[in-house]
């Protein structure tokens, strides 16, 4: 795993957490000796944080998200919606704010590794035993009952499946789905997932199933144990396919 920080004492911390828990750690202190370890060390995940001289860490995520869809937690002590939000849209995986918890971070590291960065296909089924959802027939069967996914419906849900367990913005979904003139309509946005949790039997003061990230997007908090196609098997962003098993 890369982090790259150019605080020494950032790095260090982080250095002896993550080997204590097993991880081998690459260390830059630059937004151009990222960039270069990013390509040539092949990390399993990049620690950025965005503060750093020079190369902005926007650009260095824009850089290395043009190379590689490793998974790119961000850990910055800009704690703004804005902030959030761009690096979210730009590609980062994740964002943690300086001071952050160890534990929680260690967890989402965890998450990140754990999660593939799955392209769900449109014949994805997800079933936990209570929540059924088949994209091909555009249905779901929430503890019995069922109900037909509207088209839009359908298009938000396939877009959160396709990145379970991570933060997916509304600008995304906005223009992705409404088009490119519809990026701060959030109203829509909202409407589509109160129909959704409905559906989904899912309560929005306690979500199972979506999740709000406010002022930021929303996140599909659901495995992919659950998730099963004909082919068996699921197209990962490298090109390549993988056994669901």
């Amino acid at each position: 795993m890369l982090v790259i920080d150019d605080e020494i004492q950032i790095r260090r911390f982080l250095r002896i957490s993550l080997a204590s828990e097993g991880y081998e750690v690459l260390e830059a202190s630059s937004g151009e000796r990222g960039i270069e370890l990013a390509a040539t060390g092949l990390p399993a995940l990049v620690i950025l944080d965005l503060g750093l001289p020079g190369q902005d860490g926007q650009e260095v995520l824009s850089a290395i998200r043009r190379e590689a869809a490793t998974p790119v937690l961000v850990l910055s002590v800009r704690g703004g919606e804005r902030d959030k939000v761009r690096a979210l849209d730009a590609g980062a995986n994740d964002y943690v704010t300086k001071p952050f918890g160890l534990e929680e971070f260690l967890a989402r590291v965890r998450n990140l590794l754990r999660v593939p960065q799955w392209q769900i296909p449109g014949d994805g089924v997800y079933d936990d035993g209570q929540l059924r959802i088949d994209l091909q027939r555009r249905r779901v069967t929430a503890q019995g009952v069922s109900a037909r996914l509207t088209a839009k419906e359908y298009e938000v849900l396939r877009r959160l499946m396709a990145q379970p367990d991570q933060v997916v913005t509304q600008g995304h979904l906005l223009r992705e789905i409404w088009g490119p003139t519809h990026g701060r309509d959030t109203h829509y946005l909202r409407i589509i997932v109160g129909r959704l949790r409905q559906k989904l039997g899912d309560d929005p003061t306690e979500p199972r199933y979506i999740h709000t990230e406010p002022g930021v997007g929303y996140r599909l908090a659901f495995s992919l144990q659950g998730i099963s196609v004909p082919t068996a098997t699921l197209t990962s962003d490298h090109g390549g396919t993988t056994s669901k098993e």
